[in-house]
């Protein structure tokens, strides 16, 4: 009987640990939805911003200069990759002008050396004819592209498709995600504005469905 009781006070006192364990799971939840979007992101930043004033204060009391210090635990790969980054770009998205930019830098290069040198010869032409039409409003209709030119943009734009239906890839679709898109294509734009400044507009999006926005 005494066993009996005693296992029974164990059972009891095992529950109760797995109800008060569970409520503080639910109340650490509950406090995580509270949190804002970006939490995650703010968390790391943060932590990470500690490390290097950690670092910098370490430096200084040992009389030692940060920034070589910092160097000396960058790998030799890592150098290389940050140089090569430096002198390319990374290539990420910026702007929508740098990327038109990049755009029209790849399509002058992959041009033949025959085009881009009569292009060059043409643009200083029109430079040195600038002056005496200047005031003509019909002198940009004046140069003529050739059939060969024409044919040359038409494969480009071709290939620029056929390239793009090979990279493309079907996204899975959430259910449960709000909708605020009209198309697949505004659907991918809307994924980009909010991957870059989604952490921006957290604040203002919780203002307008509480309905507090000003």
């Amino acid at each position: 009987m005494k066993e009996r009781m005693e296992r029974l006070k164990k059972l009891h006192d095992a529950r109760n640990q797995a109800r008060v364990s569970n409520q503080k799971e639910v109340i650490a939840e509950n406090n995580m939805k509270k949190l804002p979007a970006n939490w995650e992101a703010r968390k790391r930043k943060t932590e990470w911003l500690l490390a290097e004033e950690a670092a910098k204060d370490k430096a200084a009391t040992e009389g030692k200069d940060f920034d070589r210090v910092k160097m000396l635990g960058v790998s030799v790969s890592e150098a290389e990759m940050a140089l090569r980054k430096k002198r390319k770009g990374d290539g990420s998205f910026s702007s929508y002008e740098a990327q038109t930019a990049r755009q029209y830098e790849r399509s002058i290069n992959i041009l033949p050396p025959c085009i881009r040198e009569n292009y060059e010869a043409r643009k200083r032409q029109e430079a040195e004819e600038g002056n005496a039409n200047a005031n003509d409003p019909l002198k940009h209709l004046n140069p003529r592209d050739t059939p060969s030119a024409v044919d040359n943009m038409v494969e480009h734009l071709q290939k620029q498709i056929e390239k793009k239906k090979n990279f493309s890839r079907r996204r899975t679709h959430n259910d449960d995600a709000d909708i605020d898109y009209i198309n697949e294509k505004n659907a991918r734009f809307n994924q980009k504005l909010e991957r870059f400044y989604g952490e921006h507009t957290v604040e203002i999006k919780k203002n307008l469905e509480r309905g507090t926005a000003v």
